[in-house]
């Protein structure tokens, strides 16, 4: 498969880039950026092309992988797709429910693949553990933490991305958290967000379908020695936790590259693809206006 990325940023960098020139089985064929010296750049790093024109890039691969901020990704997503390449999408899908839907609309008429990077649903023992407590059931409650220090470390450099300011924890990590949940718990039925505070933290309550409820805190804004992420669930099975894992985020990725390929080759869509990625948008945009109903401290 030949498979072009747009985006050349931090994540395109350490991430999207690598993945893409080292998997076996994907012609890495060029890269267009916003900014034409960085797609040149990036390029040249992974001996492939960079490209000015993004309709040129698509007209010359199969799929594209997307590393840009949701706004743009959404755009570019639809237009992708209308030009029948398969996509591989970051997460949040979209900023909006509209938009989002946009793109799963466009991904279903054009009957392209897609598959959206939860990074925690392509860690292998994550996942196992997820089908796992899906198929045992039962479960009376699920508490989750999902701590960063990006804007608590100076080094990040993600610290300054006006889309994580703007939009913070809740739609930056929350993806994650809810990409968890979701298949274990089942669908919100009501989602309550219940304070902001400190800085981008958010504390949210789900009453999902299974008969479960959830609680998430999520932040970008934890202190370094105090980020991190867990998932515990307690049920008529007792209490288990979501296993950590210490692999590096390019094999994962090169996981999501696996099932964007299966998709594409069989016709059967991924558990992450963009249909799963628009209802994790619609929970994030509840609890958006929730928060918004309760006020934002200045």
């Amino acid at each position: 498969m030949r498979i072009g990325l747009l985006g050349t940023g931090p994540w395109a960098r350490v991430a999207h880039a690598p993945a893409l020139s080292g998997h076996p089985d994907v012609d890495f064929a060029g890269v267009w950026g916003r900014r034409p010296e960085a797609a040149g750049e990036l390029a040249a790093v992974h001996g492939t092309r960079a490209y000015d024109d993004v309709d040129a890039l698509l007209a010359d691969v199969d799929a594209v992988a997307v590393a840009l901020p949701p706004a743009v990704q959404a755009g570019l997503a639809v237009r992708a797709a209308r030009a029948g390449c398969h996509l591989l999408l970051d997460k949040p899908l979209a900023p909006t429910v509209e938009e989002g839907l946009a793109v799963a609309e466009a991904a279903e008429e054009a009957q392209v693949a897609s598959v959206v990077f939860f990074t925690t649903r392509f860690q292998p023992e994550a996942e196992a553990w997820i089908t796992e407590q899906a198929r045992r059931g039962g479960w009376f409650t699920g508490r989750v933490h999902w701590l960063g220090a990006v804007f608590g470390d100076a080094g990040s450099p993600y610290a300054a991305s006006p889309w994580r300011r703007e939009k913070g924890a809740l739609w930056d990590v929350g993806p994650h958290a809810l990409s968890v949940l979701l298949p274990v718990l089942g669908e919100p039925r009501r989602v309550t967000a219940a304070a902001y505070g400190p800085g981008d933290t958010v504390h949210l309550v789900l009453d999902h379908t299974g008969g479960a409820s959830s609680s998430l805190t999520l932040s970008l804004t934890a202190p370094p020695a105090a980020a991190g992420a867990g998932v515990e669930l307690r049920g008529d099975a007792g209490v288990t936790v979501l296993p950590e894992s210490s692999e590096g985020v390019v094999p994962v990725l090169v996981r999501a590259v696996d099932a964007l390929l299966t998709a594409a080759r069989t016709g059967v869509p991924h558990a992450c693809d963009a249909g799963f990625a628009l209802r994790v948008t619609r929970v994030l945009a509840t609890a958006e206006a929730s928060l918004r109903g309760g006020g934002r401290p200045s």
